[in-house]
């Protein structure tokens, strides 16, 4: 098949998964074409059959944003005609979806049925397409698709309660790649982490007010006072300020690791024993399965899509939102127990291989056949 992938090119998840995705089906002999403002960061080796097309727009001084909707729109009809593509994918509902409805609109004045499909991955549905602004808009565009699958049953539920849907949305989960995140023998890098046998705790997040990260900090103190851990945070965003206060405050600074943005995350899971994610809302959290697969047990919320991953008491603990004291009781449990820790840790991977991308590649592959042969189907 001949793909278009539409994503915002930068670290979020719908990007991480779009673009791994896109470069599992290049591996697999289709060709695929990228389609944004910029080249995705995970897109660091091209293949033969990957290409990427940049959206570019013009600032004219009428205007005070520049309409990226409608420049990413012409630059999918362009990409659609000269590349002959058999259906775009878009990741991410907004603005994406409405783009692709509004190419899908003008190819069709031109005699071209071009399929779309519209991958749900999150806050385009909990919380910035539930604003007012762009409701109206997220939910039309969603029932245009010719296809909508969203990453957990608990998106899909959540859409369904949020807006008006008449589309069957099918749920195809995010996945791993377990060639790239495995646990690996990286001893002398644990030592210098942790040069006392310390435990080493980890989270990684963009640091928005819904991953809680006062809940990682408070955790943590409540772990550090009873088991010697060191914690690793990974990623920036706006919370950041206020969990170095707060380790300021608790006494923790000696045992925290700020550790910003980070290419290698796979190889800082390798070093790990627990992964915490307390977040309030999360609609898949790729996160937690990467930890999994590098045989990291999870010490989570029990929010949204969470639970379709971390089983409790086998891969890790769910904890209600908020509760600190579960969660560092849970974490203690696992410390202080090697034998417990141990077996956590086959199961966390054994979990993980049930979202290995070879898994759910295929799936991808038969629904696209799907749409495409719905779209393009003659009428009776």
């Amino acid at each position: 098949m001949n793909i278009g992938i539409v994503c915002y090119p930068t670290y979020g998840g719908s990007g991480v998964v779009a673009t791994e995705l896109g470069k599992a089906l290049a591996m697999k002999g289709h060709s695929v074409h990228f389609i944004s403002y910029k080249q995705p960061f995970r897109l660091v080796q091209f293949l033969e059959n990957i290409t990427f097309h940049e959206v570019s727009f013009t600032n004219y001084p009428l205007f005070e944003f520049p309409p990226y909707e409608t420049a990413l729109a012409s630059k999918l009809v362009d990409t659609v005609k000269f590349s002959k593509l058999d259906l775009i994918h878009v990741h991410y509902a907004i603005p994406h979806a409405s783009a692709a409805f509004l190419a899908k609109s003008i190819l069709k004045s031109q005699g071209i049925d071009i399929p779309v499909v519209t991958t749900l991955h999150g806050t385009d549905i909990t919380l910035v397409g539930k604003d007012v602004t762009y409701a109206p808009v997220v939910q039309f565009s969603i029932n245009q698709s010719d296809g909508v699958t969203a990453v957990s049953q608990s998106l899909k539920e959540e859409t369904h309660n949020l807006f008006d849907i008449d589309n069957e949305i099918k749920v195809i989960p995010n996945f791993i790649d377990l060639d790239a995140f495995r646990k690996l023998d990286k001893g002398h890098f644990k030592k210098a982490i942790a040069p006392n046998n310390e435990a080493i705790l980890v989270h990684i997040s963009n640091f928005r007010k819904v991953k809680r990260i006062e809940d990682v900090i408070t955790t943590f103190s409540k772990i550090v006072k009873k088991h010697p851990s060191k914690l690793l945070l990974i990623g920036d965003g706006p919370e950041r300020k206020k969990a170095e206060t707060m380790c300021r405050e608790l006494g923790t600074c000696d045992d925290v690791r700020f550790l910003g943005k980070q290419d290698a995350v796979g190889e800082l899971l390798a070093v790990s024993d627990l992964f915490l994610l307390p977040s309030e809302s999360e609609s898949f959290g790729l996160a937690a399965l990467e930890a999994m697969a590098c045989e990291v047990p999870v010490i989570s919320s029990n929010a949204g899509g969470i639970p379709e991953i971390n089983e409790h008491n086998k891969t890790g603990f769910l904890s209600e939102v908020g509760d600190t004291e579960s969660m560092a009781a849970n974490a203690l449990k696992l410390l202080k127990n090697p034998e417990m820790l141990t077996e956590f840790r086959k199961n966390a991977l054994a979990k993980a291989y049930t979202f290995d991308i070879k898994n759910i590649l295929p799936i991808y592959e038969g629904y696209y056949e799907e749409v495409i042969d719905k779209v393009k189907k003659p009428v009776a």
